[in-house]
């Protein structure tokens, strides 16, 4: 019987759609162009092949499209007759994820992997931080991501892609010289995958090592189309770091050709989101003017694909663009209709958007520090979480608070110190 790159037995005849199989996979696993082209192409071999199908769905969730997510795994679904246990029970877990029903997806998940530990596409589902247990809106997610990894990482040897993965998770969780060691790894296997170039600028944005982070981003997208899944957020890494050097028009060059809505070219929506907002708010923060438009364009963006709030972590951004942007109506939905696990969090935050727009610094203390009990919980990198803290550290400052602020930024985010002159 034919297998797929990890020897797990696929239900197909065809040695082309075997292969084809294979590439798609890794195309997914790496973040690069042409994710649903490539399990289009594993269908077209072989129509009765149900995982083609299954992985067509996490190629669209993964882009942000659910309706042709649905209709690609319940395709698959019903070409389960001659498929093997592993690949039902496949199945059964994305169709859980397909349907919003994460907790139970999740739950299928790990039991589908105590039997199948090397079903990549299934650990990817929540190996991530936009993963299921990434997005869970749980205490201690992080360290729940890392667990998650260390009891996959010895049925995948020295792999590319679980390196990689078990990198971030050790960055997120403060081990950045262990990270730093383990990416290296995952890269001198795979220097193509773009999830693992990811980490890397990761590791050297909580190192503080700008000019670094620059010069590798800027080689590394060379050979990166930005057709890519991961082109928008990596020029989201490489302008921020612009943005810290006070090149600004360079900041801005980045921010038009990759990360805005109309520059970004593959990104799936929500990266748009948090990747424009963040980057907008942030350079106002540093005394950067931020047009009206720019704010209007992301504000009707969050409005278009992001209409009902649900994922704490999508929300809190849409909640700054449309507090900068003046759309009252769409930032109080957020603040009065609050869903999802970490719904609880968002409120505040969003009030805390809302009174800084109106340059109102002790309000925007007030709930911007009532929301800092457990940030972790929005889900994202501690990197994209950080907008939070500047916020926060910047109302700070404008009370002439400074002494507090330099505390703070000791405390919670040393990488953040030298913002405030610590």
């Amino acid at each position: 019987m034919l297998t797929d790159r990890f020897d797990n037995p696929i239900s197909t005849t065809s040695q082309t759609a075997s292969d084809l199989y294979r590439a798609a996979v890794d195309r997914l696993l790496a973040g690069q162009p042409g994710l649903t082209e490539g399990f289009a192409a594993v269908i077209k071999a072989d129509p009765g092949f149900a995982l083609a199908y299954a992985g067509l769905a996490r190629a669209h969730h993964f882009m942000g499209d659910m309706a042709e997510a649905r209709k690609a795994i319940g395709a698959a679904s019903e070409l389960l007759g001659g498929a093997t246990a592993r690949e039902q029970s496949h199945v059964s877990a994305l169709v859980l994820m397909m349907a919003g029903k994460a907790p139970q997806a999740y739950q299928a998940v790990r039991a589908h992997l105590s039997d199948h530990p090397r079903d990549a596409v299934i650990a990817q589902t929540s190996s991530s931080i936009y993963g299921l247990i990434g997005f869970s809106g749980q205490p201690g997610r992080e360290a729940e991501t890392l667990a998650f990894l260390a009891t996959l990482l010895p049925h995948y040897g020295d792999d590319w892609w679980i390196l990689s993965q078990y990198a971030f998770s050790l960055c997120e969780t403060g081990q950045l010289s262990r990270a730093e060691a383990v990416i290296e790894k995952s890269l001198a296997l795979n220097n193509e995958n773009a999830h693992g170039a990811h980490v890397r600028s990761h590791i050297l944005y909580e190192q503080g090592a700008v000019s670094d982070g620059i010069a590798y981003i800027d080689e590394w997208l060379k050979g990166y189309s930005n057709k890519g899944v991961m082109h928008g957020h990596l020029s989201w890494h490489q302008a921020l770091w612009t943005l810290k050097t006070g090149d600004i028009d360079g900041m801005w060059a980045l921010a038009d050709k990759a990360v805005t809505p109309s520059g970004a070219q593959a990104s799936p929506p929500l990266s748009v989101v948090a990747d424009t907002a963040s980057l907008l708010h942030r350079a106002e923060l540093a005394g950067v003017p931020v047009s009206p438009e720019r704010w209007a364009a992301i504000s009707a963006f969050c409005t278009r694909f992001f209409p009902t709030p649900g994922n704490a972590f999508v929300d809190m951004h849409a909640a700054v663009a449309h507090a900068m942007a003046g759309e009252g109506a769409a930032l109080e939905r957020i603040i009065s209709t609050p869903a999802g696990p970490a719904a609880d969090l968002v409120p505040d935050i969003a009030r805390g958007f809302q009174y800084m727009a109106k340059a109102d610094w002790a309000s925007a203390t007030q709930y911007l520090s009532r929301a800092m009990t457990d940030t972790a919980r929005l889900g994202g990198s501690r990197a994209q979480r950080d907008v939070v803290e500047h916020s926060l550290l910047a109302c700070l400052m404008r009370q002439g608070r400074t002494e507090e602020a330099k505390r703070l930024a000791v405390l919670r985010r040393p990488v953040l110190a030298d913002a405030v002159g610590a």
